[in-house]
């Protein structure tokens, strides 16, 4: 069955970026630190990378994030969601407007105008269509940014929510929580690495 899930890495002050991000800094200053583990040679990090990005079938974001990653400074062939792993899912984009252009035109990319509970709804269409192809259950990933997770789980959207908990302070930047209605979560596993305390938790329906 396709799950929602929202994958994300985090401060241990709970920032997914450092202060200052925009389009030529989007994870901030020293925001790097969040995603070491990303590019680390812990064989614990690299197992997950690669079942986090074997199980997507589709990808949601918002416009914010969208615009960092296909910008000149973005994703390219050696950096990028499931870079260097097992290809590209489809990616949904939470936005007001279509943008007038794409760099990154070889990715998979859908544009939804009409907020994020639709965005979440054409993604788990994506998704299980993906799964009838490759015959096994592919999953709905969240990947930010803060605000659309975040407003994902004040909606009920999401299912599993897995945080990279980075050894960092930020200080500052942008937030994951701020606020909202009171959330229990189930402790599903804690995976520690040199890098990163990877925790998965079942979010609980209210």
């Amino acid at each position: 069955m396709t799950q929602i899930i929202a994958d994300i890495s985090v401060s241990l002050d709970g920032f997914v970026t450092g202060p200052d991000p925009g389009p030529d800094n989007g994870l901030g200053t020293g925001g790097e630190a969040l995603h070491t583990w990303a590019f680390s040679d812990d064989p614990d990090d690299r197992r997950l990378l690669r079942e986090s990005t074997a199980r997507s079938g589709a990808v949601v974001l918002g416009r914010r994030l969208f615009d960092i990653v296909d910008g000149p400074q973005g994703w390219n062939d050696d950096s990028g969601y499931g870079a260097g792993e097992v290809g590209t899912p489809a990616f949904v984009v939470v936005t007001s407007s279509s943008p007038e252009s794409v760099r990154r035109s070889d990715l998979d990319w859908t544009f939804v105008p009409t907020g994020l509970a639709d965005a979440v709804a054409v993604a788990r269409e994506r998704a299980e269509a993906a799964s009838s192809l490759r015959g096994r259950d592919l999953d709905v990933v969240l990947m930010g940014g803060g605000a659309t997770i975040g407003s994902a789980l004040a909606a009920g959207l999401v299912d599993v929510l897995t945080l990279h908990l980075a050894p960092v302070v930020l200080g500052a930047g942008t937030p994951l929580f701020t606020g909202g209605e009171r959330r229990t979560l189930v402790q599903r596993t804690v995976v520690p690495t040199s890098n990163a305390t990877h925790l998965t938790y079942d979010v609980v329906p209210t």
